[in-house]
């Protein structure tokens, strides 16, 4: 595996397991019904809980690790054309559609859980009577479970991808062309130089006559 590559799937799981952490977190913090008292018939009073600010932290986190995974992983429907005979194409695919759709409900689930969890005063009526909302058990668990599944299944898609690309490259090191046995630069032998030969005057006037 790359360095950048390293780099980038263990920001993106340590985002996803401080969404989970959380996300159970305020699970285990959530106000229960047996905590909420009426102080009049109309009127509820809620403990202070720090279920708010654990499931705003995690639907934020989430949001982040997608966030960078998708921009590292790019267009995946724009990468068919190199990757559509190569079945590592449709696990990508198929990691990133489940990994939207679950980061989608976890995302709903934590910020709902968090935005229900702090209604102080509230009171909701049914059937005539009236009652103190809390948040349902399960709510932030299950957002955490998904915020789970969606970031393992980014990192995946991410890794697919770039398996994928490594294996397709058909030059991933090119070779260094070879001209070592090419002669650059001055020639190898210097030219041949004659020494200049001296004729006679006589010599050049009996030619000149004949």
């Amino acid at each position: 595996m790359e360095r950048k590559a390293l780099v980038l799937c263990s920001v993106v799981g340590l985002l996803g397991l401080l969404s989970v952490a959380t996300g159970f977190g305020a699970e285990a913090t959530r106000i229960k019904g047996s905590e909420v008292q009426f102080t009049s018939a109309t009127q509820c009073t809620y403990p202070q809980s720090p279920a708010l600010g654990l499931g705003l932290t995690a639907a934020v986190a989430l949001t982040i690790a997608q966030v960078i995974i998708n921009v590292a992983t790019g267009c995946v429907c724009c990468k068919r054309s190199q990757h559509s005979s190569n079945s590592n194409w449709t696990t990508a695919f198929v990691c990133f559609v489940i990994s939207w759709f679950t980061f989608v409900i976890a995302f709903l689930l934590l910020l709902t859980g968090a935005a229900l969890n702090n209604q102080h005063g509230e009171e909701t009526m049914y059937f005539g009577n009236y009652y103190c909302y809390v948040v349902k058990p399960g709510v932030f668990a299950g957002g955490a479970v998904l915020a789970f599944a969606s970031v393992a299944l980014g990192i995946l898609c991410y890794l697919t991808l770039n398996s994928a690309k490594d294996s397709n490259d058909p030059w991933p090191n090119p070779p260094l062309s070879n001209q070592s046995g090419i002669a650059m630069g001055q020639p190898q032998f210097a030219p041949h130089t004659q020494d200049p030969v001296f004729v006679h005057e006589d010599t050049y006037i009996r030619r000149q006559f004949t």
